[in-house]
């Protein structure tokens, strides 16, 4: 943790220092090299000191989660109670202290890492313990100053304050779960721990004897017994879920007022003629509604009204009329709501938890905390993974390997084991074949999580000895085309010297250490097959790699990347022949090493953070200077807290780069996007997506500067790690193959460049549709190239195409139908001219007199000015008074909207906020013209 009795200013380092010291204490620990402090028990029960930090392995010991689910629930347990430690430190109580908790995967094994709170090893647990509970529920105690500090957490964090009963029936106040407690330190600091309950439990995971979920949940074939009971909900998704109910409180209220004020059309109330209220006072918690657009006029009054009278009630000076107060409290209990007089939900983390009991006067409480799980069970699958295939289908997030779908998926609240729920839905979507893509990174996710979860127990067996053997052995039979590869065992007398040497130090719970050998291709996918349906609820089409390859389109080399990052092998660059069918395709030579895959709390700079989104905002407003000044300060603040490299700080660089390089500084811009991609390429990979986005951002800067060969070179290479990464059929990959189809126009190309331009014409039509903008676009560019070559037969084919989707998108009378139907009129001449001299040659054989044929290449500005629209920068020409106009007009619609507080984003032209890793500037990549009216002004 950031508070590990240092000064403030070093968090980040105190705590990278602090999973650094962890990492190599997991590891000495796994591979048998530290003494454990219990040694006479058995290896699975041992617990570990080393450098003053405290470790435990993943499994159930004592039979603690013996209700829970075992050891399943062991191993998930310190995950969730690393979200937990991680949702603490973010609300960052003053007082409140969490410990230092790192996870570590490493060979198999989970190891937890914890910081020692001070003094606990010479005192009893059950001395220590203050507050919760150590034994889930019998015995619970509770502490005023602990109740205090929780109780400030409990509004940011939606957790209910409430009572249970102990074993001897009395009534102990809790403002957590049960099993959080309170231990206060030889530092006299108060620290919490076991936070694994810290979020709701998932209804659709935990079947509940006599309890039925909403009609959503049970046509999706829910609740479905999980492996454990330590399902819970996501944060993003319970804030997702109380937004959903604020604006259905809203909604309701203001339809309760519109009825009341149609009903009797007399005297308005007080209120209606009292003062607005000042934006100040808009209630803090709840986020602004976001009207819709269908609802405009009448009832957004009606909202805003329901806002006022929201707050004059919460006040409660006595103002609002008695009617108006039963309006407010009918839609506090529609919505479940925990106060009658404000919009207020809460969870209570107990609810359904086993051992636990409520008093007799909560019931009606308890009986209101089931039913509001039961909807956040259903919002998840009737509002949140709905809405994920829409963004999906609309592009509006492109996902391109299985780390940033998660990511995305995560964003929203689902959890990854509703992946299969989520390639369900898009099996089932209209949009069938726009998410294509996401199908087949689905599809690859759940195959290698599946095998993920079995390699894990197949590496549990192994010796030390017997490691690279036994991986490459698996990556052959998950992989490889060879039908039945065998696998090295390590010559006896290295393993037998060994085992005797380090009796003490076999790997926890391995028993035979050579089962692993006797693994095949066949039983493989069999047990893949059935993990991806046990766990995911997705029935996989396919016996073998060969045939998982075939049915999904998938690639083995996109395979191999997914799982070696999942599981932290590495192996030798090469080219492997995995359709070999006489050879395996890894030897043990080829696996280099297995590295720890660890999950910890990153800190976050929230002063630079709050910089950085200040600049954004400036920028999307079209200040671009002061933008940038902002920018540089967030610049300067991450790296003072963060050190030279981190995701923050490319974010930012990038971000710079694109400002002077639509100001115009090319060389500033260029220098500032090259950091950019180092930075990526070191602390996200050579080839993540966001590098490769990088490399695109790179691309353009340089074709500016003139430097063609470089630029060209730099898109070759995001070319080809997006093969590595997903393959050829991704919407991205329109993107990539217009640049390079545009650089190598205007190095007159010709030919080459059509291939990439009439590649990029297919992918934009199969995921965009026939009649999409972009894929307007992409014909007259193709146009262009088909003008230089001379051939003006299909120019004219392919600009008619993209004229009839602007007339038909846009109208007769917009620019871009213009433009097009000018190029049309040009391209008509060129063509007559051509066939003018070829009749003349026909009439005179050879003494013809010809004026030679002029092949024009384009000029450097008119592919730039190309470039810059497909990657969705746009340069409006404005004069001096215009650009003032504009900036006081959007000044003016800055204060309105702060007044109101609703704050509809902006669709802004340039795509400026760090996108999620491989979101591409989908909606700017349209020609200017195709947002109108352009709500930002970029050049004077």
């Amino acid at each position: 943790t950031p508070r590990l009795s240092h000064p403030p200013t070093s968090g980040p380092q105190v705590h990278s220092d602090f999973t650094a010291a962890a990492t190599r204490g997991a590891m000495a620990v796994i591979d048998g090299n530290v003494m454990a402090i219990n040694p006479s028990e058995d290896t699975k029960m041992q617990m570990f000191i080393w450098n003053n930090i405290f470790f435990s392995l993943g499994f159930d010991v004592r039979d603690h989660y013996k209700d829970f689910g075992g050891d399943v629930a062991a191993y998930v347990a310190p995950t969730n109670d690393l979200n937990g430690v991680r949702t603490y430190n973010a609300v960052d109580v003053e007082g409140l202290y969490t410990l230092g908790t790192v996870v570590v995967d490493y060979r198999g094994y989970r190891v937890t890492a914890q910081s020692i709170i001070p003094g606990i090893l010479e005192r009893d647990q059950e001395q220590s313990v203050v507050y919760g509970s150590i034994d889930f529920g019998k015995t619970v105690v509770s502490h005023p100053r602990y109740l205090e500090l929780l109780e400030r957490t409990s509004r940011p964090l939606k957790i209910l304050r409430h009572r249970v009963l102990n074993d001897r029936d009395e009534e102990v106040e809790l403002c957590s779960s049960v099993e959080c407690k309170g231990i206060i330190g030889n530092d006299g600091r108060h620290y919490i721990l076991d936070l694994l309950r810290t979020f709701p439990p998932d209804l659709n995971f935990l079947p509940v004897p006599g309890e039925v979920l909403p009609e959503e949940c049970t046509r999706a074939g829910f609740p479905r017994a999980h492996r454990h009971k330590l399902c819970c909900l996501r944060q993003e998704l319970v804030d997702a879920f109380v937004e959903h109910r604020y604006l259905l409180f809203m909604k309701l209220a203001a339809l309760q007022l519109m009825q009341q004020k149609a009903s009797k059309m007399e005297i308005p109330p007080s209120l209606e003629n009292g003062d607005p209220p000042s934006s100040e006072s808009k209630p803090k918690d709840p986020p602004a509604p976001e009207v819709g657009s269908e609802e405009e006029g009448s009832s957004a009054s009606g909202l805003a009204k329901v806002k006022e009278l929201a707050e004059t009630i919460a006040s409660d000076d006595g103002t609002a009329d008695p009617r108006s107060r039963e309006v407010i409290r009918n839609a506090c209990k529609a919505v479940g709501s925990i106060s009658s007089t404000a919009f207020d939900v809460r969870f209570n983390p107990d609810i359904f938890s086993p051992g636990v009991r409520f008093p007799e006067s909560c019931q009606e409480e308890v009986r209101n905390q089931k039913q509001l799980l039961k909807d956040a069970a259903a919002f998840l699958l009737s509002c949140q993974i709905p809405g994920l295939v829409k963004d999906f289908a609309d592009h509006a997030v492109l996902p391109m390997d299985g780390a940033t779908l998660a990511e995305v998926m995560r964003q929203r609240g689902i959890n990854m084991r509703y992946l299969g729920k989520v390639l369900d839905l898009v099996l089932r979507s209209p949009a069938r074949d726009q998410l294509d893509h996401i199908y087949k990174i689905g599809i690859g996710e759940l195959i290698t999580r599946s095998a993920k979860h079995i390699f894990k127990t197949y590496l549990q067996g192994v010796e030390l000895s017997g490691l690279s053997a036994a991986i490459s052995h698996f990556l052959n039979c998950f992989l490889s085309s060879y039908p039945n590869p065998v696998a090295h065992l390590p010559a006896d007398e290295l393993v037998s010297k060994k085992r005797n040497r380090r009796r003490r130090n076999r790997p926890p719970g391995a028993a035979d250490n050579t089962a692993w050998a006797v693994m095949t291709p066949q039983e493989l996918w069999k047990n893949i097959c059935q993990e991806a349906k046990n766990y995911f609820d997705f029935s996989l089409e396919c016996e073998t790699v060969d045939q998982a390859v075939e049915t999904y389109g998938l690639q083995k080399i996109t395979l191999l990347r997914e799982i070696s990052l999942k599981t932290g092998i590495q192996i030798l660059l090469k080219e492997y022949s995995f359709d070999s069918r006489h050879k395996p395709a890894f030897t043990e030579e080829d696996v280099l090493n297995i590295f720890p895959v660890v999950k910890h709390v990153n800190p976050k700079a929230s002063d630079a953070f709050h910089f950085f989104q200040s600049g954004q905002a400036k920028v999307q407003q079209g200040f671009l200077k002061e933008g940038c000044e902002l920018i540089n300060e967030a610049l300067n603040l991450f790296n003072n807290v963060y050190g030279a490299m981190h995701v923050e700080i490319c974010a930012c660089l990038r971000l710079l780069a694109r400002l002077h390089y639509i100001m115009g500084d090319y060389a500033e811009a260029l220098s500032n996007q090259q950091k950019a991609v180092l930075m990526s390429e070191r602390v996200m990979g050579i080839e993540h997506p966001n590098t490769i986005q990088e490399y695109m951002h790179l691309a353009l800067y340089c074709f500016a500067s003139s430097q063609l060969s470089t630029a060209l070179s730099l898109l070759y290479r995001a070319r080809y790690l997006t093969l590595l990464v997903f393959g050829e059929d991704h919407p991205e990959m329109a993107l990539l193959d217009n640049n390079i189809g545009l650089v190598l126009h205007g190095v007159m190309e010709c030919d080459l460049s059509l291939r990439f331009l009439e590649n990029a014409l297919a992918v934009s039509t199969k995921y965009h549709g026939p009649k999409s903008l972009k894929v307007a676009l992409s014909h007259h560019l193709v146009a262009r190239v088909y003008e230089s070559k001379a051939e003006f037969r299909s120019a004219l084919q392919h600009e008619k195409e993209g004229y009839t989707i602007y007339k038909t998108q846009l109208g007769e009378d917009h620019e871009k139908t213009k433009e097009s139907s000018e190029y049309l009129k040009c391209l008509t001449q060129q063509a007559v001219a051509l066939q003018r001299t070829m009749n003349e040659i026909y009439r005179n054989g050879s003494s013809a007199n010809i004026p030679p044929l002029k092949f024009t290449a384009p000029s450097m500005a008119s592919v730039l000015e190309q470039l810059n629209v497909i990657n969705g920068i746009l340069f409006i020409p404005l004069s001096q008074k215009d650009l003032e106009n504009l900036k006081a007009e959007v000044a003016r619609r800055h204060q309105l909207q702060e007044a109101s507080g609703n704050r509809d984003k902006a669709e802004e032209p340039m795509a400026t906020e760090p996108e999620p890793a491989g979101a591409s500037e989908d909606a700017a990549s349209q020609p200017a013209a195709a947002k109108d009216p352009p709500s930002l002004s970029l050049q004077g």
